[in-house]
């Protein structure tokens, strides 16, 4: 699986990528993932990517050349390896659908997912239109830009990935409560007592449900489902 970034602040991805599973998946080639400096499609002294939109409004937009050339220059590489990728150019926009699990599982049967990440006020629309297969947001709230959602798509199509997981069935196991050693947890409590609210300390014991420690399976299946 490749994963191709398009952005201008490409180090805020060193990190994410050189720890835990992504470092592992990455050095046994289950994936692959690399940035795009957007500044280096610009043909002007100053790199320019961004103008003020028209009809006026506050900050700057994305504009569509260097974003057109960045993604063409991407596509053209593997098309000159003459290889037949199943591909997806994928624009981050409040204004898109929101990107699920069952969207994650879809998407890792492609071979090559393509991120556009703006910034600022966003980008030219004609990105959208007619450069972007789809239009992608994480929920109902605004980042700054692409960046941290292409993070977090990255994660979620590479755990469907055979051989990603330690365990393959951690992918596909629904979230539910978990506890672990010990069974017991002793915390102080501080209680208010009397007009003047003294302080009297309390201890409460934090124990792990019965079920789980009773071994009956079933039970302990049935309980996992209700708290899930």
């Amino acid at each position: 699986m490749k994963f191709d970034i398009i952005t201008i602040f490409p180090n805020i991805f060193s990190g994410f990528l050189s720890e835990s599973l992504l470092a592992k998946a990455i050095k046994r080639k289950i994936i692959t993932v690399k940035t795009h400096y957007l500044r280096d499609w610009t043909e002007d002294r100053h790199q320019t990517v961004d103008g003020k939109p028209y009809g006026g409004g506050p900050g700057l937009v994305f504009k569509i050349e260097p974003i057109y050339k960045a993604v063409l220059s991407i596509k053209g590489k593997v098309l000159r390896q003459n290889k037949k990728v199943k591909s997806k150019v994928i624009l981050f926009s409040p204004r898109g659908k929101k990107f699920t699990n069952e969207l994650a599982k879809k998407w890792s049967k492609l071979d090559q997912l393509i991120f556009i990440c703006g910034r600022y006020e966003g980008v030219d629309e004609r990105v959208a239109e007619y450069i972007a297969d789809e239009i992608i947001s994480m929920g109902d709230y605004v980042l700054n830009g692409g960046e941290v959602a292409a993070m977090a798509v990255i994660e979620a199509v590479s755990r469907q990935l055979s051989g990603f997981m330690h365990d393959a069935d951690s992918a596909t196991k629904e979230d539910h409560a978990q506890y672990t050693k010990p069974a017991e947890f002793s915390i102080k409590e501080y209680v208010l007592r009397g007009k003047e609210g003294n302080k009297k300390q309390k201890i409460k014991i934090l124990r792990v449900p019965k079920v789980l420690l009773s071994g009956n399976h079933a039970k302990i299946e049935e309980w996992r489902k209700k708290n899930s």
